[in-house]
């Protein structure tokens, strides 16, 4: 019975913590399945366990060894001990050591099974407080995910706006200069919009601008960034596009954009200006802007409606009613 005990006891106390404490070592190098706050559940219910086998084993060990040491007398003062009986011995003898034993371990057995049913109490209750914790990190990343879409989205068209447009328009420079991959930017003014605002309202201005969009985004690659860049002023990132494939887009957009109907009835038109890489010298992206804006502003000097390429400040004549070249 002792050799028993004294095997639960160790085990408790040592074999099971360790095994405990391997586990925990071992399972906090693994990669998170369910998310952080889930695998600190587990690791913190892990060590809760081999703490509590450590204490209760500990405890075990304390009273095997309290009771097989006898109790220490100054030898002057211990008293003789009494002369023992044939009865006596045989009482003795009788005594239900077995049962007293028994009744100790059923005792402690116990006392570690309210231990371990408050311990799986207290997991439930971390588990489920993981999974409040879990489900509220997935809000707050679908929430971050919209404010930082709508960050960089155009409220009246849904277009992207120009941080948008700035930030993709250097990541393509950067990667013109490694690979030298070309890059247009083509810049658009809808002509006559001022009238339209100021004469039919600003629902009618919102509607053109929603139009202008819509073509944009019909005539466009996947590829393109197309911006509203500021009033009516729009912007579109030409991917892997030379100037010559550039100029055929803005001059297809030209020809398109007169032939929506508009509600209010008004028939809109569009000037462009057009700037590319390799073909113009812009040592930075602010600096690509500014050459397609100088060519836009000479598509308005020479009477709008006309597409202009920076380099070659004469603006393509209107095409007549014709497709231009696809």
């Amino acid at each position: 019975v002792i050799m028993r005990r004294l095997i639960l006891a160790l085990s408790l106390s040592s074999v099971i913590p360790l095994l405990v404490a391997a586990y925990t070592l071992y399972a906090s190098g693994l990669p998170p399945s369910e998310g952080p706050a889930r695998d600190l559940a587990w690791v913190l219910s892990a060590l809760a366990v081999g703490a509590v086998s450590a204490v209760v084993g500990g405890t075990m060990l304390w009273r095997l060894l309290s009771a097989g040491r006898p109790a220490e007398t100054p030898a002057s003062s211990a008293p003789e001990p009494p002369a023992l009986g044939k009865s006596t011995v045989a009482a003795a003898e009788s005594r239900p050591v077995a049962d007293e034993s028994k009744e100790e371990v059923e005792s402690l057995m116990d006392s570690f099974s309210r231990v371990l049913s408050t311990i799986e109490e207290q997991a439930v209750e971390i588990n489920q407080y993981a999974l409040r914790l879990d489900s509220a990190y997935k809000e707050i990343e679908t929430s971050s995910a919209r404010l930082k879409e709508f960050s960089f989205k155009d409220e009246v068209t849904g277009l992207y706006n120009r941080r948008f447009f700035s930030i993709r328009l250097e990541e393509e420079v950067s990667r013109y200069r490694r690979f030298n991959h070309p890059v247009s930017v083509v810049l658009l003014d809808l002509d006559g919009f001022k009238a339209v605002n100021d004469e039919l309202g600003h629902a009618a201005g919102d509607e053109t601008l929603r139009g202008m969009a819509e073509i944009l985004l019909k005539h466009s690659r996947g590829i393109n960034v197309i911006c509203r860049y500021g009033g009516d002023e729009f912007a579109v990132l030409l991917v892997e596009t030379s100037k010559a494939g550039a100029w055929l887009y803005a001059d297809r957009i030209r020809y398109v954009l007169p032939t929506h109907r508009f509600s209010h009835g008004r028939r809109v038109t569009a000037s462009f200006g057009i700037a590319s890489l390799p073909e113009d010298v812009a040592p930075s992206p602010d600096d690509l802007i500014r050459a397609a804006d100088e060519a836009l502003y000479a598509a308005k000097r020479a009477g709008k409606n006309r597409v202009s390429v920076h380099g070659d400040m004469t603006p393509a004549q209107p095409s007549g009613g014709r497709s231009p070249a696809e």
